[in-house]
């Protein structure tokens, strides 16, 4: 009973699509607060991944959406920092946290641009083994318009805004955002921040992707880079310098396990990682259902 409570929670609270979240919590005591976190570039907190917001002259560029029921919130929240309109929504990956409000934005005329997988992912059901959830497809004009395998850039008011595919991280259609004049990166979900993450082992996440998604990133920032992670608070590189140091150790402590013959429960009994769990178990993703995660990409295969 308590491992289906904690599964329950999980799914309240960091929900692998928007349907099932709509229905389990009441979107109208949200909040969305907003931050600027450089020049243009705002971190907006609600419900569900961080969105990212870029308002210039030319327009305003938004990246992941949360809920549809927080649309309208978004919105005001968006209009507070510019009257321009917003041209373009970006979707670091398929998950309903994120691109919950796909629908209500396309049509308002917004442009949504994502990774290929992003659109593969939400046109089909999928199926996310570690909660036993299936996602439904997301209608037709909640997809993306434009789609890249590598990345992309947009050049808006002088700022080079360039958005790059890192493969097989949190899932298989990850993209990071990098605005380079304002020094500040989105990481999507390939930074909770604090946190044990979300590793979508069905849609093709690993640990090894989540590790090098961080140390490409650490290799072009610098101190003063600002990162607005998927999940958590703003973050700075010691930040994503932590993260990226815990899932080395984790992932090398259940792969040698994994390849000492160990079943998951033998695993979760032994508790491999309480020396991490104090510090990054703390969330709704707790340390069994991160070991769950972290078996589910090491024992494929197997």
């Amino acid at each position: 009973m308590i491992r289906r409570a904690s599964t329950a929670f999980v799914l309240a609270a960091l929900t692998l699509h928007a349907t099932v979240a709509a229905a389990q919590r009441d979107f109208s005591k949200v909040e969305i607060k907003t931050a600027k976190v450089g020049e243009g570039v705002y971190m907006l907190e609600g419900a569900g991944g961080n969105i990212g917001v870029y308002a210039g002259p030319e327009g305003v560029l938004v990246i992941d959406d949360q809920f549809a029921p927080l649309t309208d919130k978004i919105k005001a929240a968006i209009t507070a920092i510019s009257d321009k309109p917003i041209r373009f929504l970006f979707n670091t990956h398929w998950h309903g946290d994120h691109t919950g409000g796909n629908e209500n934005f396309a049509k308002a005329g917004v442009a949504i641009v994502a990774h290929d997988n992003v659109r593969r992912r939400l046109s089909a059901e999928q199926y996310n083994a570690i909660f036993d959830r299936k996602t439904p497809p997301s209608p037709a004009i909640a997809l993306p318009i434009v789609t890249f395998n590598d990345s992309v850039t947009f050049h808006l008011d002088g700022e080079d805004i360039t958005c790059f595919h890192v493969p097989n991280a949190h899932t298989d259609g990850d993209a990071i955002v990098w605005f380079r004049k304002a020094n500040v990166v989105h990481m999507g979900d390939c930074l909770f921040n604090g946190r044990y993450p979300v590793l979508d082992v069905s849609a093709g996440g690993s640990a090894a992707g989540m590790i090098a998604a961080a140390d490409r990133m650490l290799a072009v920032i610098n101190a003063d880079t600002k990162l607005i992670p998927g999940h958590g608070a703003l973050a700075a590189r010691k930040d994503l310098e932590a993260f990226r140091d815990m899932m080395k150790k984790a992932r090398g402590v259940v792969k040698d396990l994994v390849a000492a013959g160990k079943s998951l429960e033998e695993i979760q009994k032994a508790k491999p990682l309480a020396d991490l769990d104090a510090i990054w178990g703390t969330s709704s993703i707790t340390p069994d259902i991160f070991l769950k995660e972290l078996y589910a990409d090491l024992s494929r295969g197997k």
